[in-house]
Protein backbone atom coordinates (compact mmCIF):
# COMPACT_ATOMS: atom_id res chain seq x y z
CA UNK A 1 0.00 0.00 0.00
CA UNK A 2 0.91 3.84 -0.49
CA UNK A 3 2.13 6.38 2.13
CA UNK A 4 1.92 9.69 1.76
CA UNK A 5 5.44 10.30 1.65
CA UNK A 6 5.42 7.65 -1.81
CA UNK A 7 2.52 9.82 -3.14
CA UNK A 8 3.27 13.57 -2.39
CA UNK A 9 7.31 13.46 -3.13
CA UNK A 10 6.20 12.26 -6.55
CA UNK A 11 7.34 8.83 -6.35
CA UNK A 12 11.31 10.11 -5.12
CA UNK A 13 11.28 8.28 -1.52
CA UNK A 14 13.83 10.02 0.98
CA UNK A 15 15.18 8.24 3.74
CA UNK A 16 12.77 8.49 7.08
CA UNK A 17 14.29 10.97 9.54
CA UNK A 18 13.17 13.01 12.81
CA UNK A 19 11.61 16.38 12.09
CA UNK A 20 9.66 18.46 14.56
CA UNK A 21 6.46 18.38 14.19
CA UNK A 22 4.52 21.48 12.43
CA UNK A 23 1.38 22.31 14.11
CA UNK A 24 -1.71 20.82 11.92
CA UNK A 25 0.19 18.61 9.85
CA UNK A 26 0.52 15.24 9.68
CA UNK A 27 3.40 12.86 9.44
CA UNK A 28 4.07 11.77 5.96
CA UNK A 29 4.05 7.86 7.12
CA UNK A 30 0.52 7.50 6.79
CA UNK A 31 -1.52 5.46 4.47
CA UNK A 32 -2.95 7.07 1.68
CA UNK A 33 -5.98 6.03 0.19
CA UNK A 34 -5.21 4.92 -3.49
CA UNK A 35 -8.84 3.74 -4.35
CA UNK A 36 -10.31 7.27 -3.54
CA UNK A 37 -7.40 9.36 -4.73
CA UNK A 38 -5.64 7.57 -7.49
CA UNK A 39 -1.80 8.15 -7.90
CA UNK A 40 -0.02 8.30 -11.25
CA UNK A 41 3.55 8.65 -12.27
CA UNK A 42 4.36 11.19 -14.61
CA UNK A 43 4.27 9.65 -17.93
CA UNK A 44 0.92 8.02 -17.09
CA UNK A 45 -1.38 8.58 -20.11
CA UNK A 46 -4.01 9.14 -17.99
CA UNK A 47 -3.03 12.39 -17.26
CA UNK A 48 -4.18 13.73 -20.72
CA UNK A 49 -7.45 12.95 -19.96
CA UNK A 50 -8.57 14.28 -16.68
CA UNK A 51 -9.33 17.49 -17.38
CA UNK A 52 -11.76 18.90 -20.29
CA UNK A 53 -10.55 20.89 -22.90
CA UNK A 54 -6.67 20.74 -22.21
CA UNK A 55 -4.14 20.86 -19.63
CA UNK A 56 -4.75 22.75 -16.01
CA UNK A 57 -1.11 23.75 -14.46
CA UNK A 58 -0.75 24.72 -10.46
CA UNK A 59 1.75 27.87 -9.81
CA UNK A 60 3.14 27.84 -6.29
CA UNK A 61 4.31 30.74 -5.31
CA UNK A 62 5.72 31.76 -1.47
CA UNK A 63 6.85 34.82 0.08
CA UNK A 64 9.77 33.26 1.18
CA UNK A 65 12.60 34.17 2.89
CA UNK A 66 11.25 33.79 6.34
CA UNK A 67 13.01 34.80 9.96
CA UNK A 68 12.76 31.79 12.01
CA UNK A 69 9.50 31.71 13.94
CA UNK A 70 7.72 34.21 11.65
CA UNK A 71 5.34 32.86 9.53
CA UNK A 72 6.06 31.85 5.79
CA UNK A 73 2.73 31.97 3.62
CA UNK A 74 2.21 29.45 0.10
CA UNK A 75 -0.24 30.58 -2.50
CA UNK A 76 -1.69 28.21 -4.92
CA UNK A 77 -3.71 29.18 -8.38
CA UNK A 78 -4.85 27.15 -11.19
CA UNK A 79 -4.63 27.91 -14.34
CA UNK A 80 -7.66 26.79 -16.46
CA UNK A 81 -7.28 25.91 -20.41
CA UNK A 82 -8.18 28.62 -22.66
CA UNK A 83 -11.91 30.11 -22.28
CA UNK A 84 -12.73 28.29 -18.92
CA UNK A 85 -13.15 29.81 -15.67
CA UNK A 86 -14.24 29.51 -12.10
CA UNK A 87 -18.37 30.64 -11.46
CA UNK A 88 -19.61 32.26 -8.33
CA UNK A 89 -20.96 28.52 -7.12
CA UNK A 90 -17.41 26.90 -7.80
CA UNK A 91 -18.29 24.91 -10.89
CA UNK A 92 -16.12 25.81 -14.12
CA UNK A 93 -17.68 27.53 -17.34
CA UNK A 94 -16.84 28.47 -20.54
CA UNK A 95 -16.40 31.64 -21.31
CA UNK A 96 -18.70 33.90 -23.32
CA UNK A 97 -18.01 34.74 -26.90
CA UNK A 98 -14.14 33.71 -25.53
CA UNK A 99 -13.18 33.60 -29.39
CA UNK A 100 -14.81 34.17 -32.91
CA UNK A 101 -15.48 30.50 -33.81
CA UNK A 102 -17.17 29.72 -30.27
CA UNK A 103 -20.11 27.37 -31.26
CA UNK A 104 -23.34 29.38 -30.14
CA UNK A 105 -24.82 25.90 -28.86
CA UNK A 106 -21.48 25.14 -27.16
CA UNK A 107 -22.41 24.01 -23.31
CA UNK A 108 -22.24 26.45 -20.30
CA UNK A 109 -20.64 24.48 -17.98
CA UNK A 110 -17.38 22.21 -18.04
CA UNK A 111 -18.12 20.67 -14.88
CA UNK A 112 -21.22 21.15 -13.00
CA UNK A 113 -20.51 20.25 -9.72
CA UNK A 114 -23.18 22.18 -7.77
CA UNK A 115 -25.62 19.73 -10.15
CA UNK A 116 -23.80 16.80 -8.89
CA UNK A 117 -23.91 17.84 -5.08
CA UNK A 118 -27.27 18.77 -5.01
CA UNK A 119 -28.94 15.42 -6.61
CA UNK A 120 -26.64 13.71 -3.77
CA UNK A 121 -26.45 15.79 -0.65
CA UNK A 122 -24.27 15.17 2.14
CA UNK A 123 -27.18 14.11 4.56
CA UNK A 124 -28.96 11.80 2.62
CA UNK A 125 -26.41 9.95 -0.59
CA UNK A 126 -23.99 7.32 1.62
CA UNK A 127 -21.72 7.47 -1.61
CA UNK A 128 -21.13 11.06 -1.03
CA UNK A 129 -20.30 11.14 2.71
CA UNK A 130 -17.56 8.64 1.59
CA UNK A 131 -16.70 10.45 -0.93
CA UNK A 132 -16.01 14.01 0.91
CA UNK A 133 -13.14 12.83 2.93
CA UNK A 134 -9.09 13.36 2.22
CA UNK A 135 -7.03 10.76 1.60
CA UNK A 136 -6.08 10.15 5.26
CA UNK A 137 -9.91 8.79 5.59
CA UNK A 138 -10.28 12.38 7.77
CA UNK A 139 -14.01 13.89 6.75
CA UNK A 140 -13.94 17.57 5.21
CA UNK A 141 -14.30 20.32 7.79
CA UNK A 142 -17.56 21.62 7.23
CA UNK A 143 -17.28 25.61 7.44
CA UNK A 144 -19.42 27.71 5.47
CA UNK A 145 -19.20 26.89 1.70
CA UNK A 146 -17.21 23.84 1.89
CA UNK A 147 -19.62 22.29 -1.12
CA UNK A 148 -18.33 24.60 -3.32
CA UNK A 149 -15.20 23.82 -2.52
CA UNK A 150 -14.69 21.12 -5.25
CA UNK A 151 -10.30 20.83 -5.34
CA UNK A 152 -8.40 19.26 -2.73
CA UNK A 153 -4.66 20.33 -1.71
CA UNK A 154 -2.37 18.32 -0.54
CA UNK A 155 0.89 20.20 0.81
CA UNK A 156 4.24 18.10 1.81
CA UNK A 157 7.77 19.23 3.26
CA UNK A 158 10.00 19.15 6.08
CA UNK A 159 8.50 14.89 6.22
CA UNK A 160 4.69 15.84 6.87
CA UNK A 161 1.81 16.74 4.70
CA UNK A 162 -1.44 19.22 5.10
CA UNK A 163 -4.49 19.04 3.51
CA UNK A 164 -7.03 21.33 2.85
CA UNK A 165 -10.22 21.84 0.40
CA UNK A 166 -10.96 25.07 -1.82
CA UNK A 167 -11.46 26.70 -4.67
CA UNK A 168 -9.05 27.56 -7.77
CA UNK A 169 -6.82 29.35 -5.41
CA UNK A 170 -5.59 28.44 -2.05
CA UNK A 171 -3.29 30.55 0.57
CA UNK A 172 -1.71 29.31 3.82
CA UNK A 173 0.76 29.93 6.02
CA UNK A 174 3.62 27.78 8.16
CA UNK A 175 5.20 29.16 11.17
CA UNK A 176 9.17 28.16 10.75
CA UNK A 177 9.57 28.04 14.58
CA UNK A 178 9.89 23.74 14.07
CA UNK A 179 11.89 24.08 10.76
CA UNK A 180 15.34 24.18 10.47
CA UNK A 181 17.37 26.41 8.87
CA UNK A 182 18.09 26.58 5.34
CA UNK A 183 16.26 25.77 1.90
CA UNK A 184 13.06 23.41 1.80
CA UNK A 185 11.07 22.38 -0.80
CA UNK A 186 7.09 22.09 -0.47
CA UNK A 187 5.51 20.19 -2.81
CA UNK A 188 1.81 20.52 -3.38
CA UNK A 189 -0.56 18.18 -5.23
CA UNK A 190 -4.14 19.45 -6.94
CA UNK A 191 -7.45 16.76 -7.54
CA UNK A 192 -10.35 17.54 -8.38
CA UNK A 193 -14.17 16.33 -7.74
CA UNK A 194 -15.34 13.57 -10.04
CA UNK A 195 -18.14 11.57 -9.98
CA UNK A 196 -16.72 8.17 -7.53
CA UNK A 197 -13.57 9.05 -7.28
CA UNK A 198 -11.16 12.56 -7.13
CA UNK A 199 -8.92 12.75 -10.26
CA UNK A 200 -5.47 13.81 -9.96
CA UNK A 201 -4.94 17.48 -12.21
CA UNK A 202 -1.78 19.36 -11.77
CA UNK A 203 1.67 19.08 -9.23
CA UNK A 204 3.77 21.84 -8.51
CA UNK A 205 6.74 22.53 -6.52
CA UNK A 206 8.74 25.55 -4.96
CA UNK A 207 11.83 26.47 -2.64
CA UNK A 208 11.57 28.62 0.16
CA UNK A 209 14.00 29.53 2.73
CA UNK A 210 13.99 29.78 6.97
CA UNK A 211 16.80 32.27 8.01
CA UNK A 212 18.35 32.11 11.44
CA UNK A 213 18.71 34.76 14.08
CA UNK A 214 21.32 37.03 12.58
CA UNK A 215 19.87 36.75 9.21
CA UNK A 216 16.75 38.87 8.95
CA UNK A 217 15.97 39.52 5.51
CA UNK A 218 16.58 43.37 4.36
CA UNK A 219 17.41 44.92 1.40
CA UNK A 220 18.98 48.69 1.10
CA UNK A 221 17.89 51.18 -1.90
CA UNK A 222 19.83 54.12 -2.13
CA UNK A 223 19.37 57.36 -4.09
CA UNK A 224 20.62 60.63 -5.01
CA UNK A 225 18.99 63.87 -6.69
CA UNK A 226 21.33 63.96 -9.23
CA UNK A 227 22.15 60.54 -10.04
CA UNK A 228 22.11 59.39 -13.27
CA UNK A 229 21.84 55.97 -12.67
CA UNK A 230 20.79 54.49 -9.53
CA UNK A 231 21.73 51.00 -10.51
CA UNK A 232 25.58 51.68 -10.98
CA UNK A 233 26.60 52.53 -7.08
CA UNK A 234 28.78 55.64 -8.33
CA UNK A 235 27.45 58.50 -6.49
CA UNK A 236 28.17 62.23 -6.41
CA UNK A 237 30.42 64.14 -3.83
CA UNK A 238 28.96 66.85 -1.46
CA UNK A 239 25.46 65.53 -2.20
CA UNK A 240 23.02 63.56 0.34
CA UNK A 241 22.78 60.24 -0.46
CA UNK A 242 19.26 58.54 0.95
CA UNK A 243 19.51 55.05 2.37
CA UNK A 244 15.99 53.12 2.87
CA UNK A 245 16.04 49.97 4.62
CA UNK A 246 13.05 47.41 3.44
CA UNK A 247 12.87 44.50 6.55
CA UNK A 248 11.12 41.11 5.04
CA UNK A 249 8.75 40.65 6.86
CA UNK A 250 5.10 39.78 5.37
CA UNK A 251 3.95 37.61 8.07
CA UNK A 252 4.59 41.18 10.79
CA UNK A 253 6.58 39.20 12.99
CA UNK A 254 8.69 42.04 14.38
CA UNK A 255 6.03 44.30 14.16
CA UNK A 256 6.06 44.82 17.87
CA UNK A 257 9.74 45.30 17.93
CA UNK A 258 12.71 47.60 18.82
CA UNK A 259 14.20 47.84 15.94
CA UNK A 260 17.34 50.09 15.49
CA UNK A 261 20.15 50.77 12.49
CA UNK A 262 23.92 51.37 13.12
CA UNK A 263 25.22 52.46 10.03
CA UNK A 264 29.16 52.18 8.96
CA UNK A 265 29.46 54.89 6.02
CA UNK A 266 33.14 53.88 5.99
CA UNK A 267 34.44 57.25 5.10
CA UNK A 268 35.69 57.41 8.43
CA UNK A 269 32.94 59.49 9.82
CA UNK A 270 32.07 57.08 12.51
CA UNK A 271 28.89 55.14 13.62
CA UNK A 272 25.99 55.96 13.83
CA UNK A 273 22.72 54.47 15.28
CA UNK A 274 19.23 55.52 14.15
CA UNK A 275 15.33 54.69 15.25
CA UNK A 276 14.66 55.32 11.58
CA UNK A 277 14.61 52.80 8.47
CA UNK A 278 15.66 55.98 6.36
CA UNK A 279 18.49 58.04 6.64
CA UNK A 280 21.02 60.47 4.89
CA UNK A 281 24.69 61.00 4.41
CA UNK A 282 26.83 62.98 2.59
CA UNK A 283 30.59 61.86 1.33
CA UNK A 284 32.29 64.79 1.29
CA UNK A 285 35.96 62.80 -0.38
CA UNK A 286 36.07 60.86 -3.78
CA UNK A 287 37.13 57.52 -3.67
CA UNK A 288 35.56 53.79 -3.03
CA UNK A 289 34.12 53.11 0.25
CA UNK A 290 32.17 50.13 1.94
CA UNK A 291 28.90 50.42 3.68
CA UNK A 292 28.08 48.12 6.83
CA UNK A 293 24.44 48.07 8.29
CA UNK A 294 23.53 46.01 11.12
CA UNK A 295 20.07 46.08 12.27
CA UNK A 296 19.07 44.81 15.84
CA UNK A 297 14.94 43.90 16.56
CA UNK A 298 14.49 42.97 19.80
CA UNK A 299 11.41 40.64 19.83
CA UNK A 300 9.13 40.85 22.82
CA UNK A 301 7.88 37.16 23.33
CA UNK A 302 6.23 35.11 26.60
CA UNK A 303 8.71 34.51 29.19
CA UNK A 304 10.22 31.10 29.92
CA UNK A 305 9.05 29.11 32.82
CA UNK A 306 11.10 29.33 36.01
CA UNK A 307 14.01 26.53 35.84
CA UNK A 308 15.42 26.12 39.46
CA UNK A 309 19.01 25.73 40.13
CA UNK A 310 20.24 23.07 42.31
CA UNK A 311 21.00 24.43 45.93
CA UNK A 312 24.78 24.91 47.03
CA UNK A 313 25.86 21.52 48.92
CA UNK A 314 26.30 22.12 52.93
CA UNK A 315 28.95 21.51 54.95
CA UNK A 316 27.32 18.37 55.46
CA UNK A 317 26.59 17.15 52.24
CA UNK A 318 30.30 18.08 51.36
CA UNK A 319 31.67 15.64 54.01
CA UNK A 320 29.76 13.21 53.36
CA UNK A 321 30.55 13.22 49.34
CA UNK A 322 34.34 13.65 50.43
CA UNK A 323 33.73 10.21 53.12
CA UNK A 324 32.01 8.21 50.29
CA UNK A 325 34.70 9.34 47.43
CA UNK A 326 37.46 8.06 49.93
CA UNK A 327 35.74 4.92 51.14
CA UNK A 328 35.24 3.71 47.51
CA UNK A 329 39.03 2.80 47.83
CA UNK A 330 38.01 0.54 50.75
CA UNK A 331 35.02 -1.94 49.98
CA UNK A 332 34.85 -3.25 53.33
CA UNK A 333 33.50 -0.05 55.22
CA UNK A 334 29.80 0.49 54.91
CA UNK A 335 28.44 3.94 54.98
CA UNK A 336 25.41 5.37 56.07
CA UNK A 337 23.83 8.31 54.31
CA UNK A 338 22.78 11.25 56.56
CA UNK A 339 19.56 12.94 55.25
CA UNK A 340 20.34 16.64 57.40
CA UNK A 341 20.85 18.64 54.51
CA UNK A 342 20.00 22.90 54.77
CA UNK A 343 16.20 22.85 52.99
CA UNK A 344 17.63 26.56 51.66
CA UNK A 345 15.69 28.23 48.69
CA UNK A 346 16.27 27.34 45.08
CA UNK A 347 18.25 29.56 42.61
CA UNK A 348 15.65 30.87 39.77
CA UNK A 349 17.23 31.57 36.72
CA UNK A 350 15.22 33.52 33.59
CA UNK A 351 16.57 34.91 30.20
CA UNK A 352 18.79 38.27 30.53
CA UNK A 353 16.16 40.89 30.02
CA UNK A 354 18.56 44.25 30.25
CA UNK A 355 15.22 46.07 29.27
CA UNK A 356 12.88 44.90 31.91
CA UNK A 357 10.47 42.85 29.52
CA UNK A 358 11.08 38.97 27.92
CA UNK A 359 12.61 38.93 24.78
CA UNK A 360 14.80 37.61 21.81
CA UNK A 361 17.23 39.35 19.62
CA UNK A 362 17.37 39.24 16.01
CA UNK A 363 20.24 40.54 13.14
CA UNK A 364 20.35 41.59 9.95
CA UNK A 365 23.22 42.72 8.03
CA UNK A 366 24.17 44.38 4.97
CA UNK A 367 27.42 45.35 3.22
CA UNK A 368 27.61 47.15 -0.19
CA UNK A 369 30.82 48.87 -2.01
CA UNK A 370 30.42 52.29 -3.45
CA UNK A 371 32.27 54.92 -5.56
CA UNK A 372 32.17 58.66 -4.90
CA UNK A 373 33.05 60.55 -8.11
CA UNK A 374 32.65 64.84 -8.77
CA UNK A 375 29.55 65.61 -10.11
CA UNK A 376 27.15 67.88 -11.59
CA UNK A 377 25.91 69.89 -8.51
CA UNK A 378 23.73 72.99 -9.66
CA UNK A 379 22.85 74.38 -13.17
CA UNK A 380 21.38 78.49 -13.45
CA UNK A 381 19.98 80.08 -16.26
CA UNK A 382 21.31 83.36 -16.25
CA UNK A 383 20.34 85.44 -19.66
CA UNK A 384 17.99 84.51 -21.95
CA UNK A 385 18.66 86.59 -25.40
CA UNK A 386 16.31 87.07 -28.60
CA UNK A 387 18.38 87.41 -31.77
CA UNK A 388 17.17 89.38 -34.36
CA UNK A 389 16.46 87.71 -37.29
CA UNK A 390 16.51 88.73 -41.24
CA UNK A 391 12.95 88.86 -43.08
CA UNK A 392 13.96 85.48 -44.74
CA UNK A 393 14.44 84.03 -40.88
CA UNK A 394 11.09 85.21 -39.77
CA UNK A 395 9.27 81.93 -39.34
CA UNK A 396 10.93 81.19 -36.20
CA UNK A 397 11.58 83.01 -32.69
CA UNK A 398 15.79 82.32 -31.68
CA UNK A 399 16.42 82.47 -27.85
CA UNK A 400 19.61 82.50 -26.59
CA UNK A 401 20.27 80.82 -23.16
CA UNK A 402 23.81 81.36 -21.28
CA UNK A 403 23.92 78.71 -18.44
CA UNK A 404 26.03 77.93 -15.80
CA UNK A 405 26.79 75.07 -13.24
CA UNK A 406 28.63 74.11 -10.34
CA UNK A 407 30.68 70.97 -9.90
CA UNK A 408 31.97 68.46 -12.39
CA UNK A 409 32.10 69.69 -16.26
CA UNK A 410 29.15 68.67 -18.54
CA UNK A 411 29.19 66.95 -21.43
CA UNK A 412 25.95 67.02 -22.88
CA UNK A 413 22.82 69.18 -22.89
CA UNK A 414 19.28 68.54 -22.93
CA UNK A 415 16.13 71.28 -23.72
CA UNK A 416 12.64 70.60 -23.12
CA UNK A 417 9.63 72.94 -24.32
CA UNK A 418 6.76 72.30 -22.07
CA UNK A 419 3.38 74.36 -21.62
CA UNK A 420 3.42 77.50 -19.41
CA UNK A 421 2.19 74.58 -16.42
CA UNK A 422 5.40 72.58 -17.21
CA UNK A 423 3.20 69.44 -17.38
CA UNK A 424 2.70 68.89 -21.29
CA UNK A 425 6.11 68.25 -22.87
CA UNK A 426 6.32 70.07 -26.56
CA UNK A 427 9.56 69.13 -27.52
CA UNK A 428 13.13 67.66 -26.18
CA UNK A 429 16.51 68.42 -28.00
CA UNK A 430 19.83 66.98 -26.96
CA UNK A 431 23.49 67.95 -27.98
CA UNK A 432 26.52 67.43 -27.12
CA UNK A 433 28.48 69.78 -25.76
CA UNK A 434 32.19 71.15 -25.28
CA UNK A 435 33.55 72.84 -22.46
CA UNK A 436 37.40 73.79 -21.06
CA UNK A 437 37.92 75.42 -17.34
CA UNK A 438 34.66 77.05 -16.44
CA UNK A 439 31.09 76.11 -16.80
CA UNK A 440 29.64 78.44 -19.18
CA UNK A 441 27.24 76.99 -22.12
CA UNK A 442 25.38 79.25 -24.92
CA UNK A 443 22.12 77.13 -25.82
CA UNK A 444 20.36 78.39 -28.59
CA UNK A 445 17.14 77.07 -29.10
CA UNK A 446 14.07 78.36 -32.30
CA UNK A 447 10.55 78.69 -31.11
CA UNK A 448 7.76 78.21 -34.00
CA UNK A 449 4.84 80.16 -32.73
CA UNK A 450 4.48 83.01 -29.64
CA UNK A 451 3.54 82.38 -26.82
CA UNK A 452 4.49 81.48 -23.29
CA UNK A 453 6.40 78.41 -22.48
CA UNK A 454 8.25 76.37 -19.46
CA UNK A 455 12.17 75.76 -20.11
CA UNK A 456 13.87 73.37 -18.25
CA UNK A 457 17.87 73.21 -19.20
CA UNK A 458 19.54 69.92 -17.91
CA UNK A 459 23.41 69.45 -18.18
CA UNK A 460 25.01 66.53 -17.56
CA UNK A 461 28.16 63.95 -17.42
CA UNK A 462 28.61 60.08 -17.18
CA UNK A 463 27.28 60.17 -13.88
CA UNK A 464 25.30 63.28 -13.02
CA UNK A 465 22.53 65.74 -14.20
CA UNK A 466 21.56 69.08 -12.60
CA UNK A 467 18.37 70.68 -14.20
CA UNK A 468 17.10 74.37 -14.38
CA UNK A 469 13.75 76.24 -15.19
CA UNK A 470 12.49 79.36 -16.50
CA UNK A 471 9.44 80.22 -17.59
CA UNK A 472 9.55 82.56 -21.32
CA UNK A 473 7.35 84.46 -23.22
CA UNK A 474 8.03 84.62 -27.37
CA UNK A 475 6.55 87.44 -29.17
CA UNK A 476 6.93 85.67 -32.63
CA UNK A 477 8.76 85.98 -35.55
CA UNK A 478 9.30 89.52 -36.69
CA UNK A 479 12.60 90.95 -37.55
CA UNK A 480 14.16 93.29 -34.65
CA UNK A 481 14.24 96.35 -36.70
CA UNK A 482 10.50 96.40 -37.50
CA UNK A 483 10.38 95.98 -33.75
CA UNK A 484 12.14 98.99 -32.62
CA UNK A 485 11.16 101.23 -35.61
CA UNK A 486 7.36 100.63 -34.41
CA UNK A 487 8.25 101.19 -30.92
CA UNK A 488 9.92 104.63 -32.03
CA UNK A 489 7.03 106.17 -33.53
CA UNK A 490 4.63 104.73 -30.74
CA UNK A 491 7.04 106.33 -28.44
CA UNK A 492 6.44 110.13 -30.30
CA UNK A 493 3.08 109.69 -30.66
CA UNK A 494 2.72 109.24 -26.80
CA UNK A 495 4.37 111.91 -25.83
CA UNK A 496 2.53 114.63 -28.72
CA UNK A 497 -0.74 113.82 -26.66
CA UNK A 498 0.73 113.92 -23.68
CA UNK A 499 1.54 117.52 -24.75
CA UNK A 500 -2.36 118.17 -25.81
CA UNK A 501 -3.66 116.97 -22.64
CA UNK A 502 -1.12 119.49 -20.50
CA UNK A 503 -2.09 122.30 -22.31
CA UNK A 504 -5.89 121.54 -22.28
CA UNK A 505 -5.70 121.42 -18.19
CA UNK A 506 -3.60 124.42 -18.46
CA UNK A 507 -6.49 126.36 -20.01
CA UNK A 508 -8.93 125.12 -17.79
CA UNK A 509 -7.24 125.73 -14.64
CA UNK A 510 -7.08 129.22 -15.67
CA UNK A 511 -10.15 130.00 -16.48
CA UNK A 512 -11.33 128.85 -13.10
CA UNK A 513 -9.08 130.50 -10.87
CA UNK A 514 -8.66 134.02 -12.54
CA UNK A 515 -9.88 137.39 -10.61
CA UNK A 516 -9.98 141.03 -11.19
CA UNK A 517 -8.03 143.46 -8.84
CA UNK A 518 -9.45 146.77 -8.03
CA UNK A 519 -8.16 149.50 -10.67
CA UNK A 520 -7.40 152.10 -7.20
CA UNK A 521 -4.12 150.71 -5.86
CA UNK A 522 -0.83 152.47 -4.80
CA UNK A 523 2.16 153.03 -6.97
CA UNK A 524 4.13 150.04 -5.52
CA UNK A 525 1.09 147.63 -5.98
CA UNK A 526 0.68 148.87 -9.47
CA UNK A 527 4.21 148.05 -10.80
CA UNK A 528 4.17 144.89 -9.33
CA UNK A 529 0.64 144.22 -10.90
CA UNK A 530 1.99 145.71 -14.13
CA UNK A 531 4.77 143.15 -14.63
CA UNK A 532 2.55 140.39 -13.61
CA UNK A 533 0.43 141.30 -15.95
CA UNK A 534 2.93 141.67 -18.56
CA UNK A 535 4.40 138.46 -17.66
CA UNK A 536 0.87 136.53 -17.94
CA UNK A 537 -0.10 138.36 -21.50
CA UNK A 538 2.89 137.49 -23.03
CA UNK A 539 2.33 133.63 -21.83
CA UNK A 540 -1.25 133.95 -23.28
CA UNK A 541 -0.03 135.61 -26.47
CA UNK A 542 2.38 132.33 -26.84
CA UNK A 543 -0.35 129.48 -26.14
CA UNK A 544 -3.47 131.34 -26.54
CA UNK A 545 -2.74 133.90 -29.83
CA UNK A 546 -6.45 134.72 -29.74
CA UNK A 547 -7.43 136.89 -26.26
CA UNK A 548 -10.46 135.85 -24.91
CA UNK A 549 -11.18 139.01 -22.65
CA UNK A 550 -14.20 140.47 -23.42
CA UNK A 551 -13.29 143.47 -20.81
CA UNK A 552 -12.18 146.66 -23.27
CA UNK A 553 -10.40 148.43 -20.50
CA UNK A 554 -7.49 145.74 -19.94
CA UNK A 555 -6.78 146.29 -23.54
CA UNK A 556 -5.29 149.93 -23.14
CA UNK A 557 -2.62 148.08 -20.45
CA UNK A 558 0.62 148.47 -21.67
CA UNK A 559 2.66 144.34 -22.10
CA UNK A 560 -0.47 142.65 -22.96
CA UNK A 561 -0.84 141.29 -26.32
Amino acid sequence: SLGFQDVLSNGRNSPVASYKKLQGWSSDQNKWNEKLYPFWEEDDLRWKDCWKGGKVTAKLVTDSPALVGSNVTFVVTLQFPKCQEEDNDGNIIYQRNCTPDSPASQDQYVYNWTEWIDSCSWENCTSNHSHNVFPDGRPFPHYPGWRRRNFVYLFHTFGQYHQTIGRSSVIFSVNTANITLGKHIMAVSIYRRGHSTYVPIARARTTYVVTGEYKIPIFVSMSQKHDRNISDSIFIKDSPITFAVKIHDPSYYLNNSAISYKWNFGDGSGLFVASSAITSHTYALQGNFTLNLTVQAIIPVPCRPVTPTPPLPTSAELILKLYIYFSSFNPTVTTEASSNSDSSATVETMEDNPDGGCHIYRYGYYRAGISIVEGILEVNIIQMTSIQMTESQAENSLVDFVVTCQGSLPTDACTAVSDPTCQVSQSVVCDPITTTDECLVTIRRAFDEPGTYCINITLGDDTSQALASALISVNGGKPAQRSSSGTTKGVFIFLGLLAVFAAVGAFVLYKRYKQYKPIERSAGQAENQEGLSAYFSNFKAIFFPRSTERNPLLKSKPGIV
